[in-house]
């Protein structure tokens, strides 16, 4: 990858962040226009309990976006699994319609494994656009640290370019906004000597990634 090539990826990441922060942040914004100009007692504790909300859906996006993007400084090369683990619930919410089963067999994982982690959650989850089933697999297998994460719903809504992107098949130049993450999973997974999948049918989509354990990961 080229100087130019490299700044292009940071800048459609730098578009994607923006973009799901804008909704949480723009919310927050409205809150405080409508408390300004309400002096209902009634409507000004549910204009507070709005931003409260959005205050808090801001907080864990970006929190997310710092262990799934980031350096994420603050943690040492292995990351516990409960940190990832309070970060996609806390993506999925409150929601009703999407149910999360957990299979970690590893207290902790290296960053390039909570990265992929990360963002094959994220993916699931998005493409769950009338709710369903989000199952989320980790194990050490011999060498190997073996990653799967499956949506499974009545609606599955994948973009099959994004699993272009995750398995390298896209060059810098065909990048969007929508397909830059899954470009920069495909990346980590070649860097670590491992590789990422996916499969998709009506029903599921099963996102997997095999990372072996040594250079580029502390086994």
């Amino acid at each position: 990858m080229n100087n130019q090539d490299a700044i292009d990826l940071a800048s459609l990441l730098c578009s994607r962040l923006c973009h799901d922060m804008l909704s949480p942040v723009g919310a927050l914004s409205n809150g405080l226009e409508l408390l300004a100009s309400e002096n209902d007692p009634e409507m000004r504790q549910r204009c507070f309990e709005l931003l409260e909300q959005s205050a808090k859906i801001s907080t864990d996006k970006l929190k997310f976006f710092r262990l799934a993007f980031g350096a994420a400084g603050g943690f040492g090369e292995m990351v516990e699994v409960a940190e990832p683990r309070a970060l996609i619930e806390a993506l999925v919410g409150e929601s009703k319609r999407i149910t999360v089963n957990w299979a970690l067999a590893e207290a902790k994982l290296p960053k390039p494994a909570v990265k992929i982690l990360l963002n094959f959650a994220q993916i699931g989850l998005e493409t769950l656009v009338r709710g369903g089933t989000l199952d989320v697999g980790v194990e050490r297998r011999g060498g190997d640290y073996e990653i799967v994460v499956r949506a499974t719903g009545p609606k599955i809504a994948f973009d099959p370019v994004v699993g272009q992107a995750l398995q390298g098949e896209l060059t810098a130049a065909e990048l969007t906004s929508r397909t830059v993450a899954a470009h920069m999973m495909g990346m980590l997974a070649e860097q670590s000597g491992g590789g990422l999948q996916y499969q998709l049918s009506d029903e599921a989509l099963v996102l997997g990634a095999v990372l072996p354990v040594g250079e580029g990961l502390i086994g």
